[in-house]
């Protein structure tokens, strides 16, 4: 059966379109593909798997019927990067590494958020790097609910003003150098990323790259892995 790959969707308690998407997706590819792969970002942000936000009942509810049935992983993205093993128990999902290497339909697929590969920004991977660290994680971690559901309004407001200043999106592209240090790395597989916001399909010598479509007001894009290939497709709210 066919895989499918999805990235950046953003759910928060002000998306309901999205969220319902969302939901509509998961039942109709559950039992019908076989296996889902949300690449990052699921969460406008996650603050910690203590989080009581009554929007996300729905989503790791659905999650969890789904993963009864089809294998379903996800990795992290800048805005969800806390997500963790409580995480795991309530959506059923696996959590992956940033990269992952799997093999699949007679290909070597590696995945990606993507920001890591966005090496011109510097001050962001700063901030990626201080944010990955279990000392960083675990003193946001021991801060009251409240407060780190604040902390996170703010950031989100700090990119949505970014985004007003600087063009569509405000993020910096993946670098050539990056990709293909990655892809050296693992000996020229195929890579699938997210994270930009720039879907496309790129070539790097004998390697090649897909960037899959965010997902917006009421639609989205995913990727289909079959014995015939990778294929962008999209959808939207019924």
């Amino acid at each position: 059966m066919a895989i499918h790959f999805i990235s950046d969707l953003h759910l928060a308690d002000d998306t309901p379109a999205l969220n319902q998407l969302f939901l509509d997706t998961l039942a109709d590819w559950r039992g019908r593909i076989g296996a889902l792969y949300i690449l990052g970002d699921l969460f406008e942000y996650w603050v910690g798997d203590d989080d009581d936000s009554p929007y996300l009942e729905a989503p790791l509810a659905a999650m969890r019927a789904f993963a009864a049935q089809t294998p379903l992983y996800v990795m992290r993205g800048n805005r969800d990067f806390l997500l963790g093993a409580g995480f795991e128990a309530r959506s059923g999902a696996r959590l992956l590494d940033d990269p992952t290497l799997i093999d699949a339909h007679g290909q070597r697929i590696l995945l990606s958020h993507g920001d890591a590969l966005c090496t011109d920004d510097a001050a962001y991977q700063q901030f990626r790097a201080m944010s990955r660290s279990p000392q960083w994680q675990q003193a946001m971690l021991a801060k009251p609910l409240a407060e780190r559901h604040a902390i996170a309004r703010h950031a989100r407001a700090q990119s949505e003003m970014n985004k007003r200043q600087t063009g569509l999106t405000g993020i910096s592209d993946v670098t050539e150098t990056a990709v293909r240090e990655l892809l050296a790395a693992h000996g020229w597989p195929t890579l699938i990323h997210g994270h930009t916001h720039r879907p496309a399909h790129h070539r790097h010598d004998a390697s090649s790259r897909w960037v899959i479509q965010d997902w917006h007001g009421a639609a989205g894009g995913y990727l289909q892995l079959d014995d015939a290939g990778i294929r962008p497709l999209s959808l939207q709210i019924r």
